[in-house]
C-alpha cells in the first residue's frame, strides 16, 4: 500500500510537470515574443528588453495565493530601488487577464502581470508545467539571461535581485 501511495505522488508531480522544457540557463538568448498583459493589451518583450538595461521576468503559480502573493509583494515592496537599477519588472502566471488585473489591483503591483493561458510564455523560458507555471525568475540585459533562479524566492526576490546587480 505504501509502494503505492508513493507511486500515485510521483504519478500526479509527473503530471504537474509533463510537457516542461528544461529552465533556460545563465548566457541563454532570452525569448522573444507576445503577450497578453493583465490590462488586455499586448506586450512585446523583444521590446521591452531593449527599452531597460534589465528585464526581469518572474513566474508565479497562481494569482493571489500565499507565496504568490509575497513574491509579487516582495517586488512591490522594493520597485523603486530595482528601476532606479533600471530594471523592468513582469509577473506570469497561466491566470487569466480578470484574475491578473484583480491580483494586481488587491496588492498595489505597480508593474505589468502577463496572463500566460496558453502557456506559451512560461515554456519559452521552461517555466511550464501542466497546471500551472513554475515558481522562478530571469533577469535579462541586452537580450541574454544574465540570471536565473530556477526556485523563485518568495519574501527575497527583490532581495536577491538587488544583490547580484550589486556585485
Amino acid at each position: 500500500m505504501k509502494h503505492r501511495n508513493l507511486a500515485l505522488f510521483a504519478l500526479f508531480f509527473a503530471m504537474l510537470n509533463f510537457g516542461s522544457a528544461a529552465q533556460l540557463e545563465v548566457g541563454a538568448t532570452a525569448p522573444t515574443l507576445t503577450a497578453t498583459t493583465d490590462t488586455g493589451a499586448s506586450i512585446d518583450l523583444a521590446e521591452v528588453y531593449a527599452g531597460h538595461a534589465y528585464t526581469l521576468v518572474y513566474f508565479y503559480p497562481k494569482a493571489d495565493t500565499p507565496g504568490c502573493t509575497k513574491q509579487g509583494c516582495s517586488l512591490r515592496d522594493s520597485y523603486e530601488d530595482l528601476t532606479a537599477q533600471g530594471v523592468a519588472v513582469i509577473g506570469v502566471s497561466y491566470d487569466t487577464v480578470e484574475n491578473q488585473s484583480a491580483f494586481k489591483d488587491k496588492y498595489q503591483l505597480p508593474f505589468t502581470l502577463i496572463a500566460d493561458t496558453d502557456k506559451s510564455v512560461a515554456k519559452a523560458f521552461g517555466s511550464n508545467g501542466m497546471m500551472m507555471a513554475s515558481r522562478s525568475a530571469f533577469l535579462v540585459h541586452e537580450g541574454k539571461v544574465v540570471y536565473a533562479d530556477h526556485k523563485g524566492s518568495t519574501t527575497e526576490q527583490a532581495n536577491d535581485i538587488l544583490g547580484f546587480l550589486a556585485k
